[in-house]
């Protein structure tokens, strides 16, 4: 196993300097002179583990202000699976397939628990969302934007910050290579159809049907991967 770089030791201990001082987004780190005295490097080595963090939004530079924790976002996770699954897609192997599976995975065995606690509010929501689909189906396409935004309504019952970036994050990489392999197939009607079950089944309070017809809805998508479709 590797010994970590100086860098990487840096960037260890900067975070280990959040976690200790219970730092939160938006709090001012220390200077990098005073990093340099607290870890008795230099400055060349600190600036390199700024910015290695930066890169991962967990701290943020702003030039003539100083360095503060980042925002922690997962957009850079999503980055990385995207351009993974292009790059593998590329080469001959099932990337696209694997990422519409983990996301397919997280989506079906959820959504049991949403049937459980959804509300009435959320479920009007949600069938504004479907409402809207169809408004669009009828134009020749449902937005991919009002897709995106039934999946994370659909999931806020759950009340979970984290699985709500995690799904987005999914969501956000599945779409930077559907861009990236001119990817557009969708039938509107049978994907208004697909949505318009799954809120049929929460409203019925059936996790089972709901999980099945949150499968039913990535089959499609499956189906062409599997059948080695250029497209998504």
């Amino acid at each position: 196993m590797a010994r970590p770089t100086m860098t990487q030791d840096i960037e260890r201990r900067i975070k280990e300097l959040i976690l200790g001082h219970r730092l939160a987004p938006g709090d001012q780190l220390p200077t990098e002179t005073e990093l340099m005295e607290l870890f008795a490097v230099g400055r060349v080595s600190v600036r390199e583990a700024l910015k290695a963090l930066q890169a991962t939004n967990v701290v943020e530079i702003r030039r003539g202000f100083g360095t503060f924790v980042g925002t922690l976002s997962l957009a850079p996770f999503a980055d990385g699976l995207a351009f993974r699954a292009v790059v593998r897609q590329r080469q001959g192997e099932p990337g696209l397939l694997e990422l519409m599976k983990v996301r397919e995975a997280l989506e079906a065995g959820l959504i049991g628990a949403v049937a459980a606690d959804i509300t009435a509010e959320e479920l009007a929501a949600l069938r504004g969302l479907v409402a809207r689909m169809e408004y669009e189906a009828g134009g020749g396409g449902v937005a991919r934007s009002t897709d995106r935004a039934f999946h994370l309504a659909l999931y806020a019952s759950l009340d979970s910050h984290l699985l709500s970036e995690v799904l987005d994050a999914f969501w956000a990489a599945l779409e930077r290579v559907r861009e990236d392999m001119d990817d557009d197939h969708q039938d509107p009607c049978l994907t208004c159809a697909q949505h318009r079950e799954i809120v049929d089944a929460l409203e019925a309070g059936d996790g089972g049907r709901a999980a099945r017809a949150m499968r039913v809805h990535f089959d499609g998508v499956r189906g062409r991967l599997e059948a080695g479709s250029p497209g998504w």
